[in-house]
């Protein structure tokens, strides 16, 4: 016998793995049908049941899918007992339990079994089940895991087994006849096989004979539960009505009463609203709300950016005007056990709110161990959490995912009542029910219980909107921001499960306004009431604070005098320091020098700021120990020289007018900030140092958001849309650096302002394409509207926080997936206004550059440079600086800073602090002053005479901030404080400051007896100077660095580049440029070599610089550091000599086969490269032999020193036999070079070709990547063929996509059509070709009129070998009359008597000194024009130009 059910049921489990006695996990069964069949397949009997619900209601969501209603069960049902006992008579005539995904009708019957006896009789029968891989394999459904076919849905199976629907699903009497016909179809066609019954062979043959036709439906009669369930609904009038009338209408009390929202998301809430803080206080403001509330999902990122946001508003106010109430709360995920990763429990969404700061503090925490602690999927808390942090708390119920709401709709009435009972008892007055209504009839059925449960209790409801976007327009906007999150098309409908999305059901989750919300509550009066009392208990808080330091823990031995306070501690010991380390740094102190350090200190001292100097010079102290490079100073913390004594920076500020009050105002408290460089290898060990100081629970690092800017607002929306690629990419491209609502918003004159005349062009067409309705149109539209969103978070590269205590009692924190410090919640921009010490530690990779040349110049030469003592008068030096050979140079390095070092001639430090200052936007207009007048091309002048002693080094130019502050000084009188604002002022175009300062600084110059109108003058250069005047105190520092690593070059060559090779070696087009230097300079670059070479690059005996062999892919430092930790007793004699003293294990295979094909082995002269991966007849490479025999032999070594007979190891393991191999020829040996080091290391393919390079050719493959600048231009590129696809187009004809390289870069082409045909034959892969080539404009759209991108159009194709002959005419010669002599030219005459041939000859006849050229026609001799002429021309030094 075999019995077929199903049921339904009141939801799922919320733990599918919890065992059948979990009665509260597993839900309650309202319906249950089955059919008996006897061996042949017959119906002897089918029943079905509704189950009277007693003790729990059916939740709405599950009356959605089956349509049984509490109220259609209660009136139909029969008692569960009186099932179970029917069902039992059923089971016992049973041997075969079946059904379709039966396992969860076994544990629901089951769970139904053990709540009202001991025992599960379902567990004794064997089960055959319809849905399982056998029936997926046979439907063959996409979509499961792992990439297998998905388990079928029971219609699913149906249409694939009978080719048609089925009418009534999920209600059990239909499923189960469903079911039965499937069961029986599957068993007549032999398509399962279930194991419970594979070893009954006569079941099977008895089913086979019975089920000889298809099998058919019984013919049952289904009810319809959904329609009974409606019509009883109707005729109930309890169904029909909500308890809101119970609550007494107070319409006049509604008229008056402030609403406020008090569920609201920001874009904080990442990838989930599309409203700005600014957006949502503009709207409450705008709706005259007496408050505004932030609850963002489980973080208070927005937390400081939005009180300091209703502030400012607040601020804006006329007298009188009511302020607005920053309301801040958190929307949390409450789980059940926030540290239980073994299954998915994203929990309940519950939003808290805080009372008062107390309350905020509380959010923090909880908010912290969300995301430090709780972090599975969403970061979550739980009730235990709650009852500890829930002081100083108002509680919302939340959404429709609340714990309430989802309970009613999800698991029923009781369930959730008894959830209100514990949130009620922790919370009391504090906890309100949360009412919705967006329009959705699930909200309504959450409603109704809700309000009789709000009854029952006395606890208040409020009215609130889900708010995730501000206005109703920017729905779409918000639905593409959801589609981004989930990497989902906006064309997939909304909906769960497989071929669906996430969305919201409608448009109503936006900012609606007072009236709009009491329209909607109008028969609920109290929930708009009832949030005044709420407002009122919300005390207003700030969050910003003075900054609070960490303890620095002074020497208990130390002591000047009797004073417990601790600040004066600070600065007792503080000015012990500076003065020790004065008296190192001078000597002997000057009285100038003394007054600098007391004017410092008392200016430290009255900011309060002593802890935070000897914080920073603890930490510099420590770097300095464990030997991290550490800068000279940066920005304007060089500027004191209390920081240079305490050897925080390194440059004496008195030697170079730097000026502390630049750095710290005396006129103003606020937190100084010193950024400090480390070598970027050591920042993570003083990172370390900080940690192990103040303790991990103390450090952490910055949040950074990162957001939707201009393009990529484009692109992603242009995903979610289904724009096709090439068009969203164009468009992205057509966005200058302006944002797309200022593109979209002003007019035409004021974005010429803003934009060049080739941009400006661009911007009208993205406004044509933002009027149209296609996809385009739509794209720029919606992007409008998402630009500027959060899109991420990570990590500040370099900030730190320290805080005095545990982190989470000052700040929220979260994690961060690349960093195992916490991050602060807080971003950068607003840390240091909430009180956190923050510290840039910065990485600057050219520190480590001058580290690893040091140790690369004492590796080879014994001797220990100093960096910081290297001489500032070194003529070498500033003789490289003044050719412009600063390539590699740190700030001096671009072409246009070599031209522009070419023509100044720099010869004291000075011009290079200057230069540093003025080459970029904005002073770069002076720098030809500035050379002119250091050449003496243009007179030295100053507006007054007293000018001179600060403008002299600049030759009277204005270059820095501090010349300003200093003058203003001088000329008016200003203090040390006015001339710091000044700076400020002017640098930040605070016009109200400038307006208040101009009218001191006349009167104070007129009172020096200066002329008005001179003093006017100065005023107005400075005004349109000082907002790009530049730091001098970081100039300097950063100059010094720029000297340091020019001195190396000019002293070291060879080191040094190869120290600038190693810190580039990631970056492969950085490492072909620099090895590019060295050629230059005539420095070898060598290949890597296992005898020579070490991890980076270094330099070796003939002042060559090797490889490092860190540099070959798959080659890690374990590798490295075996090959060079065995070969200090000798080099390696061959490969077999390596392979015994390595280790093979950190020097695996695919390590020494990159070596082999890098030429690592190449000094083992007996061997060459094809040798190693010749597999000689077995089918085994030489060198897979010799990495055995190495292991073989080591392993010798390590068991036993010598065999049973004495013989050696060496004796045993004879060495293998080199087979013969022919050596690859050199393009083949380079193409194997650069697939394991990323370029050609002993040459490249062109090397051949550079002449045709050079004559032939007007572009480079580098150039190609931007096309729109050589449109209507004819180009002739050359290079190798990498890649070739021949393919084919839709309607048959031929196309290919190649790739050529040439010097620079390689370039993908594409060629269709006649162009295809004519030219395919030269497109083969490894040939070296020359192409003419015309760049057209792109094709234009007839519909829409856009210009597309420009295209290529191939004009010629020729073999590179062929180049010279066939386009060289003519040939010239340029003679410098001073240089004609008779031998040189009896010489040049004989050797070109070796290649006679048919191309004329000129001479070029010049005389330098006087601007004369003749040119002279050979008329005896012709040339033929060939590689081996041009080089003799040049081995011979005759300059010479072709055509």
């Amino acid at each position: 016998m075999y019995l077929i059910f199903d049921t339904e049921t009141t939801g799922l489990p919320r733990n599918w793995k919890a065992p059948l006695t979990d009665a509260d996990n597993w839900p309650r069964c309202i319906q249950i049908a089955w059919q008996l069949h006897d061996e042949k397949g017959h119906c002897i009997a089918h029943e079905d049941y509704l189950i009277l619900p007693e003790g729990f209601t059916i939740p709405y969501d599950s009356e959605k899918i089956h349509g049984i209603s509490t109220a259609l069960a209660e009136k139909h049902g029969i008692p569960l007992v009186e099932v179970l006992e029917r069902f039992q008579v059923a089971l016992k005539k049973s041997e075969f339990v079946g059904g379709h995904n039966v396992s969860f009708d076994l544990n629901i019957m089951g769970a139904e079994f053990l709540r009202l006896q001991d025992t599960n009789p379902l567990e004794a029968l064997p089960i055959i089940d319809t849905c399982t891989e056998e029936t997926a394999a046979l439907c063959r459904l996409p979509g499961g895991r792992g990439g297998k076919f998905k388990l079928p849905t029971l219609g699913e199976l149906y249409a694939h087994l009978f080719g048609t629907d089925f009418a009534e699903a999920h209600n059990a009497t239909a499923d189960v006849e469903a079911t039965a016909r499937c069961f029986f179809e599957l068993f007549r066609k032999r398509q399962i096989l279930p194991a419970s019954i594979k070893d009954r062979a006569d079941l099977l043959q008895t089913l086979e004979a019975a089920l000889e036709a298809p099998v058919e439906l019984i013919g049952l009669k289904h009810q319809n539960l959904k329609s009974a369930a409606a019509r009883l609904a109707q005729q109930t009038s309890e169904a029909q009505q909500t308890l809101a009338p119970d609550f007494p209408l107070e319409q006049e009390a509604l008229a008056d009463a402030p609403f406020v929202h008090l569920h609201t998301h920001s874009q904080y809430s990442v990838l989930q609203s599309t409203s700005s803080i600014a957006d949502i206080v503009n709207a409450a403001a705008n709706d005259r709300m007496p408050a505004v509330t932030l609850t963002d999902h489980a973080n208070l990122m927005g937390a400081f950016h939005f009180i300091k946001a209703v502030n400012k508003h607040n601020d804006s106010l006329e007298e009188g005007q009511p302020p607005l109430k920053p309301i801040l709360g958190c929307e949390f995920f409450v789980c059940e056990d926030h540290l239980d990763r073994s299954r998915r429990d994203n929990g309940y969404q519950i939003v808290f709110i805080a009372k008062n700061k107390k309350g905020y503090e509380n959010l923090s925490i909880m908010s912290s161990i969300a995301y430090t602690k709780g972090f599975y999927y969403v970061p979550r808390i739980d009730k235990q959490i709650i009852e500890t942090y829930k002081s100083d708390l108002i509680v919302l119920t939340g959404n429709l995912n609340g714990e309430l709401p989802s309970k009613i709709l999800n698991l029923g009435d009781n369930q959730a009542e008894e959830a209100l009972q514990w949130w009620h008892q922790q919370f009391g007055d504090d906890l309100y029910i949360e009412l919705m209504r967006h329009q959705q009839e699930d909200e309504k059925r959450a409603n109704e219980v809700m309000l009789r449960l709000a009854k029952k209790y006395d606890i208040k409801i409020v009215a609130t909107n889900n708010s995730y976007y501000t206005t109703k327009a920017e729905a779409n906007a918000h639905d593409i921001l959801l589609c981004v999150k989930e990497g989902e098309k906006q064309a997939t409908p909304i909906g769960r499960g497989r071929g669906f999305r996430y969305g919201f059901p409608n448009q109503e989750y936006y900012y609606k306004s007072q009236s709009a919300m009491k329209a909607l509550f109008a028969d609920l009066p109290e929930a708009i009431i009832n949030i005044a009392g709420l407002i009122k208990k919300v005390t207003p808080f700030d969050l910003a604070r003075e900054v609070l330091l960490p303890e620095y823990k002074i020497p208990e031995d130390f002591s000047i005098s009797n004073t417990q306070d601790s600040k004066e501690r600070e600065n007792e010991y503080l000015r012990f320091l500076t003065f020790e380390g004065a008296k190192k740094r001078y000597g002997t102190l000057s009285k100038e020098i003394e007054e600098r350090l007391n004017f410092e200190l008392e200016v430290i001292a009255k900011t309060g700021y002593p802890g935070y100097f000897l914080i920073v010079q603890d930490l510099i102290a420590a770097a300095r120990k464990m030997d991290v490079s550490v800068g000279p100073g940066r920005g304007s913390a060089a500027g004191s020289v209390v920081a240079y004594c305490l050897w925080i920076t390194n440059l004496d500020p008195i030697e170079y007018d730097l000026l502390f009050e630049r750095f710290l105002n005396p006129d103003r408290v606020s937190m100084p900030d010193i950024d400090i460089d480390f070598d970027d290898e050591g920042r993570g060990r003083v990172m370390d140092y900080v940690i192990e100081k103040y303790g991990s629970n103390q450090v952490a690092q910055i949040i950074t958001y990162g957001t939707m800017a201009a393009k990529s607002s484009i692109r992603d929306t242009a995903r979610v849309l289904d724009l096709p690629l090439g068009d969203a990419d164009r468009i992205a491209k057509l966005v200058p650096n302006i944002k797309l609502a200022n593109i979209f918003s002003l007019d035409d004159a004021a974005l010429k302002d803003k934009l060049r005349s080739d941009e400006f062009g661009q911007v009208k067409e993205l406004q044509e394409i933002f009027q149209g309705d296609d996809l385009a149109g739509q794209t720029l539209q919606q992007a409008k509207v998402l630009e500027g969103s959060l899109r991420n978070t990570g990590t500040h590269a370099c900030g730190v926080i320290i805080t005095p205590d545990d982190i989470t009692k000052f700040v929220p924190i979260a994690t961060a997936k690349d960093s195992d410090l916490s991050v602060t919640q807080f971003d950068n921009s607003v840390v240091e206004e909430a009180g956190l010490l923050k510290m840039d530690f910065l990485g600057l990779k050219t520190l480590t550059l001058i580290k690893d040349t040091v140790k690369i110049i004492q590796y080879r030469h014994q001797t220990e440079l100093i960096p910081d003592e290297f001489p500032l008068d070194d003529a070498k030096t500033y003789e490289l600086f003044q050719k412009g050979e600063t390539v590699g140079i740190f700030q001096y390095e671009s072409l246009g800073m070599q031209k522009y070092l070419k023509d100044l001639k720099p010869n004291v430090f000075a011009d290079l602090i200057a230069m540093n200052a003025l080459y970029r936007p904005g002073p770069l207009e002076y720098i030809p002053s500035f050379v002119a007048r250091k050449q003496g091309q243009e007179a030295i002048t100053y507006d007054l005479p007293e000018m001179e002693e600060y403008l002299k080094e600049t030759y009277g130019i204005t270059v820095y901030q501090e010349q300003v502050m200093l003058l203003s000084q001088k000329l008016a009188g200003f203090s040390k404080g006015e001339a710091d604002l000044l700076r400020k002022a002017m640098g930040k175009k605070i016009f109200a400051l400038l307006d208040k300062l101009k009218p001191k600084f006349i009167e104070g110059g007129e009172a020096n007896q200066h002329p008005k109108e001179i003093l006017n003058k100065i005023w107005k250069d400075w005004e349109a100077f000082a907002s790009y005047a530049f730091n001098k105190s970081h100039s300097t520092c950063y100059a010094w660095i720029g000297y340091q690593t020019a001195y190396l070059k000019a002293h070291y060559p060879a080191e040094y580049m190869a120290a600038v090779l190693s810190n580039n070696m990631s970056d492969i087009k950085q490492v072909t440029f620099f090895m590019e230097e060295c050629r230059r300079m005539g420095i070898q670059v060598l290949g890597p070599d296992v005898n020579e070479s070490f991890y980076k690059f270094t330099v070796n005996e003939d002042n060559a610089i090797r490889f490092g062999m860190g540099a070959v892919k798959g080659v890690g430092k374990g590798a490295v550091q075996t090959i060079i930790e065995n070969r200090k007793t000798g080099r390696y004699q061959n490969i077999f000599d390596l392979v015994k003293k390595i280790d093979l294990r950190a020097a695996n295979k695919k390590a020494l086969e990159n070596l082999a094909l890098a030429g690592g082995f190449d000094s083992f002269k007996e061997t060459h490269r094809a040798q190693y991966f010749n597999p000689d007849g077995d089918g085994v490479l030489f060198l897979e032999k010799v990495i055995r025999f190495g292991a073989k032999y080591q392993e010798s070594q390590n068991s036993a020193q010598t065999s049973l007979f004495g013989e050696t190891a060496d004796q045993v393991y004879q060495e293998l036999i080199i087979p013969p191999a022919e050596p690859w020829d050199n393009l083949s040996q380079l193409k194997k070079e650069r697939a394991v080091v990323g370029i050609y290391i002993s040459g490249h393919p062109l090397d051949d070709f550079k002449k045709e390079m050079e004559w032939f050719t007007n572009a480079q493959m580098m150039q190609l990547k931007d096309l729109k600048p050589w449109v209507n231009k004819n180009l002739a590129v050359a290079g190798i063929v990498n890649d070739i696809q021949h393919l084919e187009s839709r309607n048959g004809k031929g196309w290919a996509r190649f790739s050529l390289e040439d010097f620079t870069d390689q370039f993908e082409f594409r060629i269709f059509g006649e162009e295809y045909l004519k030219f395919r034959h030269f497109i083969t892969i490894n040939q070296f070709i020359r192409i003419k080539i015309s760049v057209k404009e792109g094709w234009r759209n007839q519909e829409t009129g856009r210009v597309g991108e420009p295209r290529i159009q191939f004009v010629a194709f020729e073999m590179l070998h062929d180049t010279l002959s066939k386009n060289s005419k003519k040939l010239t010669l340029q003679l410098d009359i001073r240089q004609l002599e008779s031998d040189r030219i009896k010489h040049l005459k004989n050797e070109l008597k070796s290649f006679r041939g048919d191309k004329p000859l000129y001479f070029d006849v010049i005389d330098p000194k006087k601007p004369v050229k003749l040119t002279v026609p050979s008329k005896k001799q012709k040339v033929t024009i060939s590689q081996k002429l041009l080089t003799v021309l040049d081995q011979n030094q005759w300059h010479y130009k072709l055509n």
